[in-house]
């Protein structure tokens, strides 16, 4: 063989095995370039799954707030509602006929009183319930109590209602505080209401 002839053949040769090498490049790079692309799809899915569920959680988190607010300004309606109502409860208690509020003040002095000796304290202002209204609890008290209230000259501002005394024992009795017992327990009873649902 001539040396022209080898050179030729080594230039094919170094041809062939060049365009095998470009082949396997090529084919190598379009194999890395399908992985690349497959995992792109993949960070593009995961992306778009994490955004959809930030995207849910900001949701979620916006409603809660919100429904906090609304339960919030329900409740303080409400809380509205009930200053009105207990407000006017305490002036309709205060103002009842004297006959009626003289009724009311028997029985919670008769639920009260625990021995019978104690004193009781009126309101400043108080008119209705004097001597001889005690002295008629007195009579109504029964045998197991000592039946020796005593009207006490000690006045206080109750607005409705007494304190019965006795040593350094005092239940309040009054209207007011009467109306605070309810008002706990039906505010207690509103917000079970509000946050069961």
């Amino acid at each position: 063989m001539e040396a022209e002839q080898v050179v030729e053949k080594i230039l094919a040769d170094a041809k062939a095995e060049a365009e095998k090498i470009k082949k396997q490049a090529d084919d190598q790079n379009a194999a890395e370039q399908a992985k690349l692309t497959e995992q792109l799809d993949e960070y593009k899915k995961q992306t778009e799954l994490l955004a959809k569920k930030a995207g849910e959680d900001e949701k979620s988190h916006v409603l809660a707030a919100a429904r906090m607010n609304i339960a919030k300004e329900y409740l303080a309606e409400k809380r509205k509602l009930l200053d009105e109502v207990f407000e006017q409860a305490r002036r309709q208690l205060q103002d009842l006929p004297d006959e009626e509020y003289r009724a009311l003040i028997k029985k919670l002095l008769l639920d009260t009183v625990e021995t019978g000796d104690e004193e009781v304290v009126v309101d400043t202002n108080e008119g209705r319930i004097d001597h001889e209204f005690i002295k008629q609890i007195n009579r109504e008290l029964g045998p197991d109590y000592k039946s020796d209230l005593k009207l006490s000259d000690e006045r206080q501002d109750l607005g409705a209602g007494f304190i019965l005394k006795r040593g350094k024992i005092k239940t309040n009795v009054s209207i007011q505080v009467l109306l605070e017992q309810a008002r706990k327990e039906l505010e207690i009873e509103l917000a079970k209401e509000l946050f069961s649902e």
